[in-house]
């Protein structure tokens, strides 16, 4: 299953797929069907063994979600310092040109926040908060765009 920007499940879907298995399991103390629970329920078959198991072996406590699989290591407020940071520029920060790397972001969240994250983690994070890589144009600063434009006009065609 994909999930949201966010990856993983918001709370609300969270609690959902709670109340489906402890449906299940009320489902269970009555004796019924994995078949019959999983074509009610909309879910597979196989998902219905695992809760059944679980139950068997824990109960109704053990349908009950565990949460989220792993909590963010820079809060929301945290990333919002993070993001005034890089609002502010890599030149700001010691770097010669205007690019922010994984690297760069990386060490800034080490410098600033004292966390070491790996280069997948910032990947993660600056992911989930709606930021995305970008390449930057290059192009020379001695570029002559009449010659080039001559060029493709009188050499390119030749060339084909």
């Amino acid at each position: 299953m994909r999930y949201a920007q966010g990856g993983g499940l918001t709370a609300e879907r969270r609690q959902f797929r709670e109340q489906i298995r402890f449906e299940a399991g009320d489902r269970f103390e009555q004796g019924e069907r994995n078949a019959a629970i999983a074509k009610d329920l909309r879910v597979s078959e196989r998902s219905v063994e695992r809760w059944r198991r679980a139950w068997r072996e824990g109960g109704r406590a053990a349908l009950a979600s565990a949460g989220a699989p792993k909590l963010p290591k820079l809060s929301d407020d945290r990333f919002t310092e993070l993001e005034k940071e890089l609002a502010r520029g890599p030149a700001e920060h010691g770097w010669e040109d205007q690019r922010w790397t994984l690297a760069r972001i990386r060490a800034l969240i080490s410098w600033r926040f004292q966390l070491d994250v790996s280069a997948a983690a910032v990947w993660r994070l600056m992911h989930r908060h709606g930021w995305s890589w970008q390449s930057p144009t290059r192009r020379a600063l001695e570029r002559d765009e009449d010659a080039v434009g001559l060029w493709k006009k009188d050499v390119w065609p030749q060339a084909e």
